[in-house]
């Protein structure tokens, strides 16, 4: 085996992985974006990588080749789901399709097949909360088993072509998938961890700047409320007069129930944005119980 081939395939991976993350940050910064758009962005890169890697195939002996085209469908369908799998398989498809020979239909199967069955499995880890080593490394062995299911469909000519393929490609399914999973995991809990911390410090300072805010408004509004009361006393419940002080009392009465709100936001809510308005704190909502 040349090792500057597994190399190569290595840096492919690497390199997707670092796409990955730059790609989750950009989405995750740009939140009213389409959430299907990323999907289909890290999809069609990942069948890229995929085209990439059946064109920088690893030397196995004389005459013998593997490449590592399911590492990265695989590993996209498994940390974003059915639409970047598809979209990835449809890309390394076509190339095999382009590439004809008698092995094109198995070859186009066993990338549908990587596909499913780590979508599959995407949804497993999504019921568990998380990608975990039993998800990679089942993973890793339903990869080579639907690949020498393919294979199979050529029969004889198929068996004893994957024969020699069988050692190496185990390998490289358990350690492409195994360590590029663990990888791709440690890249969105790290993105998931810190946007948490964001919004932890986003909602601290309002709740401090409400809570100052509030306090500051409380003080005055009491003697206000407390003056409205006395002067109230004092007119007839008929006067004009008297009927102004009442909408001021109610009018008060408002401002201390946002005082309140103000003392137990749990949220950041924004308004939606009207015009030109900038976003707002909608008080309201963020004071409801989460």
């Amino acid at each position: 085996m040349e090792f500057h081939h597994v190399m190569e395939a290595a840096g492919v991976i690497v390199l997707g992985l670092v796409f990955y993350s730059y790609v989750f940050r950009w989405f995750q910064a740009r939140a009213p974006l389409d959430p299907r758009v990323r999907p289909a962005v890290n999809g069609l890169a990942f069948g890229a990588l995929a085209v990439v890697l059946m064109v920088a195939r690893i030397h196995v002996s004389d005459g013998v080749f593997v490449d590592a085209r399911a590492v990265p469908i695989a590993l996209i369908a498994l940390v974003e789901g059915w639409p970047a799998a598809l979209l990835a398989a449809l890309v390394a498809a076509c190339y095999r399709v382009w590439l004809g020979g008698t092995g094109a239909v198995a070859g186009v199967l066993g990338i549908f097949g990587t596909a499913a069955v780590a979508g599959l499995i995407h949804m497993w880890a999504r019921r568990d909360r998380g990608v975990r080593a039993r998800h990679a490394l089942t993973l890793a062995g339903a990869v080579f088993a639907v690949t020498f299911g393919s294979f199979l469909l050529l029969g004889a000519r198929g068996l004893a072509l994957f024969t020699p393929l069988a050692v190496p490609f185990l390998v490289m399914s358990a350690v492409g998938i195994g360590c590029g999973a663990y990888l791709f995991r440690d890249v969105v809990e790290s993105h998931a961890t810190e946007a948490a911390r964001r919004e932890a410090a986003e909602l601290r300072a309002v709740t401090l700047l409400a809570r100052a805010a509030a306090h500051e408004i409380n003080n005055p509004l009491t003697i206000v409320v407390g003056g409205l009361a006395l002067v109230g006393k004092r007119l007839g419940t008929d006067s004009e007069e008297a009927q102004w002080i009442a909408r001021a009392t109610v009018g008060a009465g408002r401002i201390k129930d946002i005082v309140a709100r103000m003392n137990n936001i749990t949220q950041v809510a924004e308004t939606p944005t009207r015009g030109y308005l900038p976003p707002m704190l909608d008080i309201r909502k963020s004071s409801e119980p989460s």
